[in-house]
């Protein structure tokens, strides 16, 4: 039995909030169960010095957990001077993944930034900010088709991620904190709508886990994936 009651194939309710910031030209607040991120794209009429009169955009990402988004009150990696390496890594992943559903041919020379934070975390936080960050970037893009300033959409599908595990020797979607904390197995896939992987991670936290086990963690990611997809539709449309 799950702490949470949910079958095993069951991801936790998604809402999905757009328009939640009026500066930003695309934001939302995605909420996974109990975990929330807030996440905003920001435009940039310029890319980075090493892509100028390269004719491709960019898109980058950034990541941070506000100090009361867990059970314990974290101090802001600001006041210690540099993030930590969990941070880098996982801004890194979100920027890696929507990069990977655009095409930055059609995106011009142009970058939008795509920030994450975590509002209350209860697992799933860079899959949350994935799925949320999509969002929020088709929005900011969608502005920029309105206004005439691009031909084509530069969106080229969507780009979702769910966290999938080992829990009490079953394998479970999406897992919660509760879950997490003592998963034998932890796994993250990000995929496109159309199922084509961008990335796994999968580690074997208490107890190794075989080929089948990797299957069925991969046949419920694809589960969770089609329930996200959903509900970025939804926000978007």
């Amino acid at each position: 039995m799950r702490p949470s009651g949910r079958q095993t194939n069951e991801i936790r309710p998604i809402v999905i909030e757009t328009g939640v910031s009026m500066h930003a030209e695309g934001s939302c607040i995605i909420s996974c169960g109990n975990t929330k991120v807030m996440c905003t794209a920001s435009l940039e009429e310029r890319v980075p010095p090493w892509l100028r009169n390269s004719g491709l955009g960019w898109v980058t990402a950034e990541y941070g957990m506000l100090p009361r988004a867990t059970n314990t009150r974290n101090r802001r990696e600001a006041t210690a001077g540099k993030q930590s390496g969990r941070t880098q890594e996982i801004q890194r992943l979100i920027g890696r993944s929507l990069r990977a559903g655009v095409d930055r041919v059609a995106l011009g020379e142009r970058q939008i930034s795509v920030d994450c934070d975590v509002l209350q975390a209860d697992g799933g936080t860079r899959c949350a900010s994935i799925t949320g960050g999509w969002v929020a970037l088709q929005l900011a893009v969608n502005k920029l088709l309105a206004a005439g300033d691009l031909k084509s959409n530069p969106i080229t599908g969507h780009v979702a991620a769910v966290s999938c595990g080992i829990f009490g020797g079953q394998p479970v979607l999406d897992l919660d904190y509760a879950e997490d904390s003592e998963a034998g197995t932890d796994a993250n896939f990000v995929m496109t709508g159309d199922k084509q992987m961008i990335e796994v991670q999968g580690s074997a936290e208490g107890a190794t886990f075989s080929r089948a086990d990797l299957n069925t963690l991969l046949d419920l990611a694809e589960l969770g994936v089609d329930a996200l997809v959903a509900a970025q539709l939804k926000a978007v449309s």
